[in-house]
């Protein structure tokens, strides 16, 4: 969609014949760059309006600390989608994410303002745009027609999307394809997708939170991938150990099965990334769990995202630095205009690590 938006605005201006081929310095070698990528997290607010907002630990409402009256106050407003999306495109982003958090009675297809809002992102802006939320099968309560998930991702590609995340869909089709022994039924929302897409346009948003553990054996689930924490990352009571369970419905419910396994599983299915959240992390500006995302990048071959925790330039650093995950997302620092992309890829620069250089 990236190429086409540019070959059709080349066309349009009548500037695609007289295009000129790009000067390569032969003495430069090509290489893989770390990627910034800036989430939107899209919702409704109390009014029925899409607005982008942000969690902390995944609530995105209001609270105390923010003036809220009393209890959980409005909706987190930070700002129009596609204006925002623009403005992160021109200071710099490599890829934006829109992830639609919105409680869908229905389905996508039936979901116009975000097909809207991907429709008018897609015009302005040329890096790769991922869109999330609701990528399943389902069906229509009134109607009685069931959309397969393909169907459903479908009208997100045709709306201007370059990828589609899929989560808590990843998690089942995880369980199903352990339970079976690992057998693919060609009928999971991962294959059906990245089989007409291709594996690059699937990517995997993983939502796991920490189980503490005081010692390693004390994890009853063989399966389950125990790491060892850092003395400052330790549990509530000192615990240096622990699992991280996967969950589902935007970190309501939780599953019996780790993080680790359903990265492998989901890489085993077809999907071609992944984005690897950490519910604990979520909103605290601590930096990025490396625990986790050492663990997951160290245990599949395709690229991974790190998410969930970034409040200052350093983290990114961290991060690209500490493990092997081959872009690192933000979203609340951006948001409020606490740090600019362009400083993050300064200081990376500044410490080695590669970006892409925006012009």
């Amino acid at each position: 969609n990236v190429s086409r938006n540019r070959n059709n605005q080349s066309v349009e201006n009548g500037t695609l014949a007289s295009a000129k081929p790009l000067i390569v310095e032969p003495s430069k070698k090509t290489q893989l760059v770390k990627r910034v990528v800036v989430a939107l997290d899209v919702r409704q607010n109390d009014h029925g309006d899409l607005v982008v907002t942000k969690g902390d630990q995944y609530d995105v409402r209001e609270n105390e600390k923010e003036g809220a009256v009393a209890g959980r106050g409005g909706v987190r407003n930070l700002g129009k989608p596609v204006s925002l999306a623009k403005r992160y495109y021109d200071e710099g982003a490599d890829e934006i994410s829109f992830l639609n958090i919105t409680s869908f009675r229905h389905g996508v297809i039936e979901d116009m303002p975000m097909l809207q809002v991907l429709e008018e992102a897609s015009r302005s802006i040329f890096v790769p745009l991922t869109v999330g939320g609701g990528i399943r099968s389902y069906t229509d309560p009134d109607s009685g027609k069931t959309w397969d998930a393909l169907e459903v991702a479908s009208r997100y590609f045709r709306a201007g999307a370059d990828k589609i995340s899929i989560g808590s869909d990843t998690v089942h089709a995880a369980q199903a394809f352990i339970a079976s022994g690992g057998v693919k039924t060609g009928k999971t929302s991962i294959e059906t997708i990245s089989h007409h897409y291709g594996d690059q346009a699937v990517v995997i948003s993983i939502d796991p939170k920490r189980v503490y553990l005081e010692k390693k054996e004390d994890c009853e689930n063989p399966r389950h991938v125990v790491v060892e924490l850092e003395e400052s990352q330790a549990g509530p009571n000192g615990e240096r150990y622990c699992w991280y369970q996967c969950t589902v419905k935007g970190g309501r419910e939780s599953r019996d099965i780790c993080a680790v396994t359903v990265a492998k599983a989901a890489e085993a299915l077809g999907a071609g990334e992944i984005m690897l959240n950490c519910i604990d992390m979520d909103g605290q500006c601590n930096g990025y769990d490396h625990a986790l995302m050492k663990a997951v990048s160290d245990a599949v071959r395709i690229p991974v995202i790190a998410s969930s925790g970034a409040g200052n330039e350093q983290h990114f650093v961290d991060v690209f630095t500490a493990t092997s995950v081959q872009a690192a997302l933000a979203a609340g620092m951006f948001h409020r205009k606490e740090v600019e992309i362009k400083s993050v890829k300064k200081h990376m620069k500044q410490c080695g690590i590669p970006s892409r250089t925006h012009s």
